[in-house]
């Protein structure tokens, strides 16, 4: 029987053409799924299970890339990576002056990862250099499954969020400003679909209601960082691409129906206020979920519209470049048109600028209420968050005092008891925990960044390059998330997510790997140096997994050594603590097992061997100092909690702890924490010094109601 070319050849091209769907819908799950499993980043199990699977898979796709990928002349994207390598290492090694070294660890392996998924987007672009529409697809699959979960759990609450006390939305990373960011990265490639010029007319006519459904998403979330740095990421996307009437025609619609949508919204009490019963959620659920479909339907025909008569009529280049002039010309007099508005209030144009600024930076200003009033509010309690992390910087400015130290490093200087984990900023938190060290290469990663991205995207590097390319609108597309993140990271504290950080690092990794845009990426020969390369790339794979799994397994042997003494079992529970300490010997909180261990074993020595070690480890943190103290009643503790500020411990010890301010000044100064104080490697020293100080208190100095409200014996 002869062949048949004709069916033979059908199904490569039905396959091929169907490899880019498929890769876009792979990656929105994977990112998704990073998103819905890691959550907000602050627990510690999640995050370790999403950095042990992000680092093997980027190990494997970086040592495929080696050996099968494409590349140009030069090794493009190999400056940026060596500048984000210097700063893993930077924080790796801080844990050697690091206040808190256990915490250090934890933010080593985090920036590991971040450092892998940066790799990773390099990797991709010599796997695969032609579908970074699938890496665009991908972000925004990623962006409209978040915001459907999040939007889902206000439509069914008694399903998905029974419990939940907040009107904004939080879901999954429990944290709206999380759910914010995610949405407005979703922006600027669902702007791009409906706008492309070399697009199937029913895709970029699905590009509407996915905007309308992010844009009602951030609005949801009360988030004024996500509204900025979409606003930011869009007026760049608008700066630099030519298809700008296309653009507006898609985002004008769908910002105008999503504004009245949320606009109903933040009037149902079922929706906005917090605290409201499940049974008034629900009921207002509902009408949310019809809302919602209304406002895709609305959204979809005016997509497939605009998609007809964009079609039927094809406008001359100077008739579009006209109208793309006008709409820039439009944004830039809204500025205008607010700084008028502001002339014509009691404070003038002037006084208005000036009690803005105010309440933007004074600590003391007045907190917004947690409702939707808040997206038109100024004042945050940030400016508190920053002067503290200023404070910090100064008192260490060279090297901070170590990854993840801010949180520790902030009793020392808070003028409030707000227990807060991040500074709300990545340039203040970097100054307080890597000092200058930390910014400088901050500062150059940044505009190696922008060179990298500038020569990718550049229309003047030749007819491959040219303004309306699909490839080079697409890589501004990229660039455009890569500035939401980044902007929002200026005044939030998402950086340290895994499902809003690993999105722009993949995008930021893409454009600084494809190099000119006009340069094909070819196949290389297969070398001796490339196989060692990817067999010693799999190896740091599975050492940073390894790494990142540890700080977690001395947490699980901790609670298994908890559970043993509950249950009687006094030698097995010494046991596991040891073991717990041996596998993360930077945490004390196996030593607080064991102290425990050893105070239910009647070996009061031992237990306070241990205390002290974990003193000797963290000196500069109160929890160890204050379990010492009380061990044996010595008024000294007082200090401390007063140095902590801690309300609760604090309220044990009302009547003494406003007199022993000396001491908690004594002590403070020992721990090198004041400006002019010891260097960070001298804290190791100075912590007996503090002890032997805390001690020599008179005792005898307390008042009969200090020692009574301590229950000890008047006489």
């Amino acid at each position: 029987m002869p062949p048949s070319p004709p069916a033979t050849a059908a199904g490569p091209r039905r396959f091929a053409g169907a490899v880019e769907p498929l890769l876009t819908l792979a990656l929105g799950a994977g990112l998704a799924a990073v998103s819905l499993g890691a959550k907000g980043g602050l627990q510690l199990q999640p995050i370790t299970t999403a950095e042990i699977v992000l680092d093997l898979v980027a190990g494997v796709l970086c040592a495929v890339a080696l050996l099968v990928g494409r590349s140009g002349r030069r090794a493009w994207g190999a400056g940026t990576l060596a500048l984000m390598a210097a700063f893993t290492v930077l924080t790796g090694v801080s844990i050697v002056w690091a206040i808190e070294p256990s915490v250090a660890w934890v933010e080593a392996n985090r920036t590991i990862t971040a450092f892998a998924m940066l790799a990773t987007g390099v990797a991709l672009v010599r796997l695969v250099p032609d579908r970074w529409r699938a890496l665009l697809g991908g972000v925004l699959v990623a962006a409209l499954l978040v915001s459907g979960f999040a939007l889902l759990t206000k439509i069914f609450p008694s399903w998905l969020a029974e419990d939940e006390t907040y009107g904004r939305l939080r879901e999954p990373f429990e944290y709206w400003n999380a759910v914010g960011l995610t949405a407005a990265m979703g922006l600027p490639p669902a702007i791009w679909l409906g706008a492309r010029r070399d697009g199937h007319a029913g895709l970029a006519a699905l590009a509407y209601p996915a905007a309308g459904v992010l844009i009602l998403t951030i609005l949801l979330a009360y988030s004024r960082g996500s509204l900025l740095a979409a606003g930011v990421g869009l007026a760049v996307w608008f700066a630099v691409t030519p298809l700008r009437l296309r653009s507006a025609t898609v985002l004008l619609p769908s910002a105008l129906l999503a504004g009245i949508g949320a606009w109903w919204a933040f009037h149902q009490d079922g929706l906005s206020k917090d605290q409201i019963p499940l049974a008034i959620r629900s009921n207002a659920g509902t009408e949310l979920g019809v809302l919602v479909a209304v406002l895709v339907v609305l959204l979809l025909v005016t997509g497939f519209t605009a998609s007809w008569l964009r079609d039927r009529r094809v406008r001359s280049p100077r008739t579009r470049r006209a109208w793309g002039i006008a709409f820039l010309v439009a944004l830039a007099l809204v500025p205008v048109a607010m700084a008028g508005a502001l002339a014509t209030t009691d404070r003038g144009l002037g006084g208005s600028i000036s009690h803005g600024w105010t309440s933007l930076t004074d600590p003391n200003a007045s907190t917004p209420s947690n409702d939707p009033s808040r997206l038109t509010a100024i004042g945050s309690v940030r400016a508190r968050y920053w002067r503290d992390a200023i404070s910090i910087f100064k008192a260490r400015p060279g090297t901070g005092v170590g990854a993840g130290g801010y949180a520790s490093a902030r009793l020392r200087f808070r003028k409030d008891d707000l227990d807060v984990l991040h500074a709300h900023g990545y340039l203040v938190q970097t100054a307080a925990d890597l000092g200058i060290a930390g910014l400088a290469l901050t500062l150059a990663l940044l505009a190696a960044w922008l060179a990298a991205t500038t020569r990718a995207t550049g229309p003047w590097r030749g007819p491959g390059a040219r303004g309306d390319a699909p490839e080079r609108v697409g890589l501004l597309a990229l660039g455009s998330i890569v500035v939401v993140f980044g902007v929002h990271s200026l005044v939030d504290w998402t950086w340290f997510i895994p499902g809003t950080v690993v999105p722009p690092l993949l995008c930021a990794g893409w454009l600084v790997g494809r190099g000119p845009s006009r340069e094909p990426l070819v196949r290389t020969p297969r070398s001796w140096p490339r196989v060692a390369a990817a067999v010693a790339v799999v190896l740091l794979a599975v050492i940073a997994a390894w790494a990142a799994s540890q700080p977690q397994a001395a947490v699980d042997r901790t609670d298994d050594a908890l559970a043993a003494l509950a249950a009687g079992k006094v030698d097995e529970a010494r046991t596991l603590a040891e073991k717990a300490h041996d596998i993360d010997p930077l945490t004390v909180d196996p030593l607080f097992a064991l102290s425990e261990v050893e105070t239910i074993a009647r070996r009061p020595a031992e237990a306070r061997a241990a205390l002290e070690r974990a003193v000797q480890l963290q000196p500069a943190t109160p929890d160890a100092w204050i379990l010492v103290g009380a061990s044996e009643d010595l008024p000294w503790v007082e200090g401390l909690i007063y140095l902590a500020r801690d309300p609760e411990a604090r309220s044990l010890y009302v009547p003494t702890y406003r007199k022993l301010e000396p001491s908690a000044a004594l002590i403070e100064r020992a721990l090198g924490m004041r400006e002019g104080a010891a260097p960070p490697w001298a804290l190791w020293g100075t912590c007996w010094v503090s002890l032997a100080a805390a001690r020599a208190l008179d005792r005898d100095a307390l008042s009969e109601d200090a020692r009574s409200a301590r229950g000890e014996d008047a006489g």
